[in-house]
């Protein structure tokens, strides 16, 4: 019976990483695929490979925290951890089908922690902790933001801006080189993107092996290594497979963000995952890439308000530069320039309580399964 029970166990995990996997490439390589800088199937080869390093290096501190530090003594059963998986798996899937992108990692701390209720075993310095980390991060994203959308982003998009040019862009004869019509530009801006979809795929690795297997370590049904392994696998495999649905509408639609505005948002949330990860915070990716969004919309939007005189006389160079026609790849929309386009309270609202709705219920559902049912 154990045996069969661990076999399912480990089909529920593979099916969370599969999902996860799925959903994080779009939102890590949608600008790459969609400024032409990555294939699809490069873009599945490169998350796979990063998730990996993320969730070896970084990871194996949130496997610690959900697996045995969130709720007390030995509460991960087999039947259990079979639960809180398919917890977690289920609002990914209800997140899916409303269109809203819930936070896997919030999931499955209310899961986790519905099951600690229910026990007993929660322990509250750990999940308080959390709780604060999760308020303070989204508001540090929004800021830092705010402050590059108003004094930092014109000058950004100046630069960043890819003009794709015929041809490839790099060829290979006796050595390295240029395409006959890439320029320097292109080719660092293409770089650009592809490292910073490379460092969100990191930082998805680290914060999110957890939610995949951190149960099944947590009862030594697999070890670290093991579920890090299995996690990263799943996460491959979607990656490979259904994330070619995602990155098709994040490419070509980048959530209506131009390219450079992805790229900002990428890289403040990229670094704040990883950090929290680093310290065994469970992070919300979604939650702090809402609010860099919102924050960066914002500091756009006071600027477009209201122009502020540069802090710098720009020289020859630059003045030429910034005059060049920016092509914004994978948006054909023009930059906005009212604060009602760059900033939707109504709409920012509706989907901050939609995202922190699903880990609600998740702890409530949760509580009650694991007090009043059968599972334990």
């Amino acid at each position: 019976m154990s045996e069969i029970l661990l076999a399912v166990g480990l089909i529920v995990a593979v099916f969370v990483g599969f999902n996860i996997g799925g959903s994080n490439t779009g939102v890590a390589f949608g600008p790459a695929v969609g400024s032409g800088a990555v294939s699809k199937i490069g873009a599945g080869v490169l998350m796979t490979g990063f998730a990996l390093l993320g969730g070896w290096t970084v990871g194996r501190r949130v496997v610690d925290t959900l697996g045995s530090e969130l709720v007390s003594g030995d509460p991960f059963t087999l039947a259990s951890s079979i639960a809180v998986l398919f917890f977690i798996g289920t609002a990914l899937f209800v997140s899916n089908v409303f269109g809203v992108p819930a936070s896997t990692s919030m999931t499955a701390v209310g899961a986790i922690a519905g099951l600690g209720l229910a026990t007993g075993r929660l322990n509250t310095g750990i999940i308080l902790e959390i709780i604060s980390w999760w308020l303070v991060s989204p508001v540090i994203g929004f800021w830092i933001s705010a402050v590059i959308g108003r004094y930092g982003y014109d000058w950004l998009a100046a630069r960043i801006a890819i003009k794709r040019s015929d041809g490839p862009l790099v060829e290979f004869g006796p050595y390295p080189r240029l395409g006959p019509e890439t320029t320097p530009r292109e080719f660092g801006g293409t770089l650009l993107v592809i490292g910073i979809a490379c460092y969100m795929a990191f930082s998805a690795g680290a914060s999110n092996v957890a939610n995949a297997v951190a149960p099944l370590v947590g009862n030594r049904s697999l070890t670290m290594n093991q579920g890090i392994l299995l996690a990263a696998g799943a996460m491959g495999l979607g990656a490979l497979t259904i994330a070619r649905r995602t990155l098709e509408t994040m490419g070509n639609d980048l959530t209506e963000l131009p390219l450079v505005a992805a790229l900002v948002v990428a890289a403040v949330s990229a670094s704040l995952v990883t950090v929290l990860s680093a310290l065994g915070v469970p992070a919300s990716f979604v939650v702090i890439a809402t609010m860099s969004i919102v924050g960066l919309g914002w500091g756009r939007a006071t600027r477009a308000e209201g122009p502020l005189e540069p802090l710098e006389t720009p020289d020859a160079a630059d003045a030429a530069v910034a005059a060049e026609p920016i092509e914004q790849a994978g948006t054909n929309e023009a930059e906005p320039q009212t604060a009602a386009e760059l900033y939707r309270p109504a709409t920012t609202a509706r989907v901050i309580v939609l995202q922190n709705l699903v880990p609600a219920i998740a702890t409530v559902v949760a509580y009650v399964v694991f007090r009043y049912g059968p599972v334990m």
